[in-house]
């Protein structure tokens, strides 16, 4: 298979899908493969090409750019724009895809995701529902219950992302929908703080409490019913936006059961740390990816590392930070505490800045100097 629009029979009908394969595909290396749905009367080459907010820079929700050819992509198209899965037709459309793509592609069967907004929220909800054995996890940005919920009792790392000034989909249906997979996944029920009206800020809520490997992340904003919401400024930014990043970290957390057969040897010392600017003119977003070198397990976890001057946190996810600049600690939450030897995870977290964009330094787990790279 090469990248490009494909035609898969599905149901006794002709549908269509696009495919993106990374640069330098390696048939020998197995690659997460994330589905990007569009909204109602959106297409998939606007998911495909990102040109609706920003050419490139938002092609699949802006996840292509982040995965940095460690990912293949695939937007579906829906009937009429849309995704009202008649008799299940839209989940079998995608079983279908998952089977053609499989076949022919080297993919990690168990790194399969989903991303959407508004009705492409609410297909990748159905596919939580339905699917939660197949995909590792979704990401519902601004969704409702408009695709079915099929089944919709099986555990599934779950993101939420929804404005609270949305008057298309309520973000009181969005919390519904959270808080199905807050009970599923076993998680403490809670009701997440979330941003002033009138502040044009966000705020992330990591749920405790949940199985191991099945956490809930809830991700509230002031704005409406839009995709690539920015702080401190109103509609849509590609390049501002600090959704993508988001949705990155979390689907990024679960490390491939197979490892690249060129993986380099672990680094020595008892951990590695490798780290990511994502930058604009006065703020940042941050990840780090932290693995555990040494030879035992480690429960509970304190990540210790200095911020450029200028810097300082205005939100985090997958850890606690305190305090918001200079020597700053990052404390597991719940579902990432165990850290099994040569297993990473990863957290990370939005800034502002002065001019110094750069990534922290003098990073410490557990009071022992780590490695980067």
């Amino acid at each position: 298979m090469t990248s490009g629009t494909r035609t898969i029979q599905t149901s006794g009908k002709s549908r269509n899908y696009i495919l993106r394969i990374p640069d330098g595909y390696d048939r020998n290396h197995p690659y997460r493969l994330i589905f990007g749905f569009h909204w109602l009367g959106g297409t998939a080459t606007d998911v495909d090409t990102g040109r609706t907010v920003q050419t490139g820079a938002w092609a699949y929700y802006g996840l292509q750019r982040l995965a940095n050819n460690s990912a293949i992509f695939v937007a579906p198209q829906g009937f009429n724009n849309g995704w009202a899965n008649s008799g299940g037709e839209d989940v079998t459309f995608t079983d279908d895809i998952i089977r053609q793509v499989e076949g022919d592609l080297c993919v990690d069967t168990t790194q399969l995701f989903s991303v959407g907004f508004s009705y492409g929220a609410a297909m990748s909800y159905s596919l939580a529902c339905s699917r939660a054995t197949v995909f590792r996890a979704v990401a519902v940005q601004s969704g409702g219950v408009l695709s079915g919920c099929s089944g919709g009792t099986q555990p599934i790392a779950y993101l939420g992302v929804h404005g609270l000034r949305d008057t298309v989909l309520n973000i009181a249906g969005g919390r519904s929908m959270r808080d199905r997979f807050v009970r599923n996944n076993g998680c403490t029920a809670q009701n997440p703080p979330e941003p002033a009206q009138g502040s044009l800020t966000h705020r992330v809520t990591s749920y405790a409490g949940c199985r191991a490997g099945y956490p809930v992340q809830w991700a509230a904003f002031d704005e409406g019913h839009i995709a690539a919401p920015q702080d401190g400024a109103t509609g849509d930014s590609g390049s501002r936006t600090w959704v993508p990043a988001l949705v990155w970290q979390f689907f990024s957390q679960f490390g491939t059961t197979t490892p690249p057969p060129d993986d380099p040897p672990p680094a020595t010392g008892a951990c590695r740390v490798a780290a990511t600017v994502s930058p604009w003119n006065t703020g940042l977003t941050e990840s780090i990816t932290i693995t555990n070198t040494g030879s035992a397990a480690i429960s509970g976890w304190s990540l210790g590392f200095t911020l450029p001057d200028g810097q300082t946190i205005t939100s985090g996810w997958s850890a606690a930070y305190a305090p918001s600049s200079g020597q700053v600690t990052a404390t597991n939450v719940a579902y990432n505490a165990e850290l099994a030897a040569g297993a990473s995870t990863t957290i990370g977290f939005q800034a502002n800045h002065t001019g110094n964009p750069a990534p922290a330094t003098a990073f410490t787990l557990n009071g022992a100097a780590c490695t980067t790279g």
